[in-house]
C-alpha cells in the first residue's frame, strides 16, 4: 500500500525526466540534428501535422539536414513551418528538397547554450522537488486523519526522499551529457 502512494509522486518525476530528455534533444549543439525539427508542423490540406509525417528527413553531413517532401507541392508550406518554428536556421531550397545548414557555434555561444542546458536542469529539479514537497503534506494530512501511523508516514517520506535523489541524479547526468555534447567542437 505504501508504495503506491508514493509511486505516484514517482510518475511526476519521472515525466519531469521525459520532458527534460525532448527538451534536450530540440537543442541544437552545432551538429545537424533531427530533433531540432520535432515540433514543427506544416499545415497539410488544413491540418497541422508533424514534418516527419510529410518528409523524409535525412542527415547526409555532420552539419546538414535534408528535407524531401514526399509531395512536392508542400515545399513552400514545409519552409513556412521551419521559419515559424524559429530553430534560428533559415532554410534554402532547389524545388525538389529543403536544407538546413547549422552554423559552427562559436565557444561563447556554447557557453551561453551550455547556461541554458543547466538552467533547464535546474528546472527539471525543481520540478521533481516540488512532487516531494506535493508528496510529503500529502502524507502529514494522512496522518493527522489518523489514517496511518507517524512510523508508515516516516518509511513513505523516507522512500519518496530515495526516489527524489534518483530523479536528481538521473537530471545531472542528462544535463552533464548535453553539455558535453554542446562543448564539443
Amino acid at each position: 500500500m505504501s508504495s503506491e502512494k508514493v509511486q505516484v509522486y514517482e510518475d511526476k518525476m519521472q515525466k519531469t525526466i521525459n520532458f527534460l530528455e525532448s527538451d534536450l534533444q530540440s537543442i541544437r549543439a552545432g551538429r545537424a540534428n533531427p530533433h531540432v525539427l520535432d515540433k514543427v508542423r506544416v499545415d497539410y490540406y488544413g491540418t497541422p501535422t508533424p514534418l516527419q509525417q510529410v518528409a523524409n528527413v535525412s542527415v547526409p553531413e555532420a552539419r546538414v539536414i535534408q528535407i524531401q517532401p514526399w509531395d512536392k507541392s508542400l515545399i513552400k508550406d514545409i519552409n513556412r513551418a521551419i521559419q515559424m518554428a524559429d530553430i534560428g536556421i533559415n532554410p534554402s531550397t532547389d524545388g525538389v528538397s529543403i536544407r538546413l545548414v547549422f552554423p559552427e557555434l562559436t565557444e561563447e555561444r556554447r557557453k551561453d547554450i551550455a547556461k541554458d542546458v543547466k538552467k533547464r536542469g535546474e528546472d527539471a529539479k525543481v520540478a521533481v522537488r516540488n512532487a516531494r514537497r506535493d508528496g510529503t503534506d500529502e502524507f502529514k494530512k494522512l496522518k493527522k486523519a489518523a489514517e496511518m501511523s507517524e512510523d508508515e508516514i516516516a518509511d513513505l517520506g523516507a522512500e519518496l526522499d530515495k526516489a527524489t535523489e534518483k530523479f536528481i541524479k538521473k537530471i545531472d547526468v542528462l544535463v552533464e551529457a548535453k553539455t558535453k555534447e554542446v562543448m564539443t567542437v
